[in-house]
């Protein structure tokens, strides 16, 4: 069986393809002309060069596959030009789910992410019945997630046996980008987090959500939401597990988060002068205060989601890091 995995070369994509072919699947990826290969050195896999922005190459990808993965998403809380983020997230969005739906496909797996969940109140982890609400769904990024869920959920309505994967926040080898969680153990390792703030997030095996893809593919049910999650940390504790894998001290300073905003404007401000991506959105800032925890276990009882340890994962993905010249000395000094 032939499954197409739309941004099979990026960190979420790559694992899924790794999870396909460890499982007997034949794997075709739509990659972009000029696209950084590295992540699938040495598989086998059949390259389509397209892009999800063109409907046309998109067709031609999906013809002679019975599955389709929809990976494919910018990933970021700084875009330039702002339009962008819709033209990839949720036209592109649009573009794999009718071709799929046209070609008659077998079964669609839809990457959305729990940026197009909401948040419980009373701080308890989320599941997928808790729905955005403007003090949740910040900024660009998360709103273009929300609605290419919309749109794939449509599409399931229409009868596309579509299942969507929420995934929480992967860490591990190949985040080359890297993406922002992986900007942030980054910044830790080079000795740039003197201080934290005390908000939260749920740390989840990059291979985990790979084979989570895969699982949802065969277990799945259309129409569904899965969150692909792991443990949930405070990030007092996210950094003390770095600490630990790593060897360096982990910040002692906790911020509160309103100053950060003021921060964060003066950050964009400068980066739209100097074209350069900001350390600090506005964006990251409001999104800071928030503990982002949520519940995966829908994915681990219907699915057999893996639970790959935080710990397990975070020094993963420092070794990764440092293995590849991200980071050049046990120090962390770069």
């Amino acid at each position: 069986m032939r499954a197409l995995v739309t941004g099979g070369t990026g960190f979420i994509g790559s694992h899924v393809v790794r999870a396909l072919l460890d499982r007997g699947y034949r794997v075709r990826a739509l990659v972009r002309p000029g696209s950084d290969r590295a992540n699938l050195a040495g598989l086998e896999v059949e390259f389509v060069e397209g892009d999800v922005r063109d409907f046309r190459s998109v067709q031609a990808a999906v013809q002679g596959c019975s599955l389709v993965f929809h990976v494919a998403a910018l990933y970021s809380f700084w875009v330039r030009p702002r339009t962008l983020i819709d033209e990839v997230n949720v036209e592109g969005t649009r573009n794999v789910l009718q071709a799929a739906f046209e070609a008659g496909v077998e079964r669609v797996v839809h990457t959305s992410s729990v940026a197009a969940l909401g948040l419980r109140p009373d701080g308890r982890p989320a599941d997928e019945t808790v729905r955005p609400s403007p003090n949740t769904l910040i900024g660009d990024y998360k709103r273009s997630k929300f609605l290419a869920q919309e749109v794939a959920l449509d599409f399931a309505r229409r009868g596309l046996p579509v299942v969507v994967v929420n995934p929480s926040f992967p860490v591990g080898p190949g985040d080359r980008k890297p993406t922002p969680t992986g900007q942030v153990i980054l910044d830790f390792l080079r000795g740039r987090m003197p201080a934290y703030v005390d908000g939260g997030l749920n740390v989840v095996a990059v291979e985990d959500v790979g084979v989570g893809h895969v699982l949802a593919a065969e277990r799945g049910k259309p129409g569904e939401l899965y969150i692909l999650g792991g443990e949930n940390l405070s990030m007092r504790e996210f950094f003390q597990i770095l600490a630990d894998v790593s060897g360096q001290p982990a910040p002692r300073i906790r911020l509160p988060a309103a100053p950060l905003l003021p921060l964060a404007y003066l950050s964009a401000g400068w980066a739209t002068l100097t074209g350069k991506v900001p350390r600090l959105t506005p964006d990251t800032a409001r999104m800071a205060r928030h503990r982002m925890f949520y519940d995966p276990g829908k994915a681990i009882r219907e699915l057999g989601l893996p639970q790959t340890p935080a710990r397990a994962a975070l020094r993963q993905a420092v070794e990764w890091f440092r293995e590849n010249g991200y980071v050049t000395s046990p120090r962390g000094e770069y």
